[in-house]
């Protein structure tokens, strides 16, 4: 069952991308929507069995690396967070699909659309329930391809081109950052998995750790729109309102705040970084309010909205 919240959307993306001719543009339509539905039902139920009966689940898929210095898993963590977030994603993702079907008829290639929107949603469910940094990255990396490609749905204008290459280099910034805290962290604890790092995290150097965090947060920062790499999500907004809806305010902007989340027992070890993301969330939130009084734009000044609240989820996970 819980795998099955993954690989839904990866099947409605599929058939409407790659069956799209043959099943046309309601097929596509109703294919991704129901597919969306099931892993809905499945990530309430999920939900339910996980955070509310308080029974976590972890799925080993089998060896992805195995080396004598290094062992990684196809891992999946489906524990009071993940499951919380995987409900908020699916059915968020099933009603901006929805949505898409009145909002872009008329529009062609409809099926392009809708197979690249089912395909973001499950990369950011698999970065959700990855159990190890590896398959979050993984995920990581495919929601950034996934954005770039809706970004660029009206390949045929400029503004929407250089959007989505602002978006995507802006992005390759944190997730180079990103990387190399994943090395540092292979490096210090021999592991990728969560549970391995934050078992080990009281008994390492406090110093590695606040470099680590560090690293950690820019890399968020990218996805989330911290001042200093934020351009991108105003710009962004060239894509189709309901591209606008999912990614950049519900689902990818959140994906850094999730991975703070996921390592706060290693953020709770260095006070620096925790002082560090409050700061940065302050300045992000007066800065992005301050600069959404002066646009014109609806779509630009809610872009700028939703990087003042980032910035307030960040300073509450400072504060915490």
């Amino acid at each position: 069952m819980y795998l099955l919240i993954l690989y839904l959307p990866l099947m409605g993306s599929i058939s409407a991308g790659l069956l799209g001719r043959k099943i046309g543009t309601s097929g596509s339509q109703f294919v991704t929507v129901v597919c969306l539905a099931g892993a809905s039902f499945l990530a309430l139920l999920a939900f339910y069995e996980v955070a509310l009966c308080a029974s976590p689940v972890t799925i080993n898929l089998g060896s992805w690396i195995n080396s004598d210095l290094l062992t990684i898993n196809w891992l999946f963590l489906f524990d009071s967070v993940s499951v919380t977030m995987l409900s908020i994603v699916s059915v968020v993702s099933l009603f901006v699909h929805i949505y898409s079907i009145y909002y872009m008829s008329g529009e062609p290639h409809q099926q392009r659309f809708f197979s690249f929107l089912s395909l973001f949603t499950f990369f950011m469910l698999v970065l959700v329930a990855g159990g190890n940094y590896l398959v979050l990255f993984l995920g990581w990396e495919g929601i950034g391809v996934s954005s770039y490609l809706l970004i660029n749905y009206y390949y045929t204008r400029i503004a929407s081109n250089k959007a989505a290459i602002l978006a995507f280099n802006q992005n390759r910034v944190g997730d180079w950052i990103l990387s190399v805290s994943f090395f540092m962290i292979i490096a210090v604890f021999g592991s990728l998995d969560f549970d391995v790092v934050f078992s080990l995290a009281p008994s390492i150097n406090p110093t590695l750790i606040t470099i680590i965090c560090i690293l950690l947060f820019i890399g968020a920062g990218a996805k989330s729109a911290v001042l200093g790499l934020h351009s991108w999500l105003p710009g962004s907004m060239e894509a189709p309102t309901p591209v606008s809806s999912l990614l950049h305010a519900a689902t990818l902007v959140t994906a850094g705040v999730y991975l703070l989340i996921r390592s706060s027992p290693l953020l709770e070890f260095s006070p620096t970084t925790l002082f560090f993301i409050t700061i940065m969330g302050a300045l992000t939130t007066l800065f992005a309010a301050t600069s959404g009084m002066l646009q014109n734009d609806l779509k630009r000044i809610i872009a700028f909205s939703t990087i003042s609240q980032l910035g307030y989820i960040f300073i509450a996970i400072g504060l915490n």
